[in-house]
């Protein structure tokens, strides 16, 4: 019976450890450097789940050296990374992997989800989310809004938790199941969705009454400012603030073009 209630206990510290570690991926961006950009914010996440496997200070030691170097990742990645990372820690501890593999695995794991959160999540669905509830709110619907954000909310912190809990428990192996998710090829589709929701928000914003020739020019405008964004001359903040503040005036310039010419 002792040593049963000694065992529960320490698999109940190990799973407290875990949930802390978890619970510390929030905070990775905080310690952000140039030197190694997130690896100070990942040994804090990775910290109390290290201690919780590595009964001995020397391992302990040599595992928390190997986080020490240069990490950089989406953030929405890192639970999902940090779970598979505290996996890997445990085989090394029985010896069923070498650690002197795990340095180029973690940078190959860490670009390689830094470029799907980058397409997925910052080029498709935070879009997607902004643009819907901005058209929402200049639709009269705020509550509506409102209720979007927290499921959008709510389903990105189910994401996080199930991710770090699939790593902690697969390992590598959920590498494979993300690649059957598809979710560049998903991302493609949200940014089809993102169009027409830019069409909608185009509708909602442009002065009315509206002339069918006033859609080619907005439409000639936004290239034209697209191009100065790709080569540097605006920056993508200032390019939507000029833009919107043309279609602002847009009255204003038309009116007085017509009483200019006499049309």
């Amino acid at each position: 019976m002792k040593d049963r209630g000694s065992a529960q206990t320490r698999t109940d510290s190990r799973g407290m450890a875990f949930v802390r570690s978890f619970l510390r991926c929030y905070l990775v961006g905080a310690g952000f450097n140039t030197r190694g950009m997130q690896n100070i914010g990942l040994m804090y996440a990775m910290q109390p789940g290290l201690r919780a496997i590595h009964n001995d200070p020397k391992m302990l030691r040599n595992a928390q050296k190997r986080y020490a170097r240069h990490y950089q990742s989406h953030p929405f990645w890192t639970p999902c990374l940090v779970g598979i990372l505290l996996n890997v820690e445990g085989a090394i501890k029985t010896g069923r992997f070498p650690p002197k593999m795990l340095a180029k695995v973690k940078d190959t794991m860490a670009y390689t989800l830094s470029a799907i959160g980058d397409s997925v999540f910052a080029g498709s669905l935070l879009i997607f989310w902004a643009l819907l509830t901005i058209c929402l709110i200049l639709s009269g619907l705020p509550r509506t809004a409102l209720a979007v954000g927290v499921v959008f909310l709510a389903g990105l912190q189910i994401f996080r938790a199930y991710t770090f809990a699939a790593g902690v428990r697969e390992g590598f192996k959920l590498l494979e199941k993300l690649k059957r998710w598809d979710l560049i090829n998903w991302g493609r589709r949200v940014k089809y969705a993102n169009a027409g929701l830019l069409i909608w928000l185009w509708t909602l914003i442009w002065p009315n009454p509206q002339q069918w020739w006033e859609l080619p020019i907005g439409v000639g405008g936004l290239l034209l400012f697209a191009r100065f964004v790709r080569t540097g001359v605006l920056s993508r903040v200032l390019a939507v603030i000029v833009f919107v503040m043309l279609i602002d005036i847009f009255p204003w310039v038309e009116e007085a073009v017509r009483n200019g010419f006499g049309l």
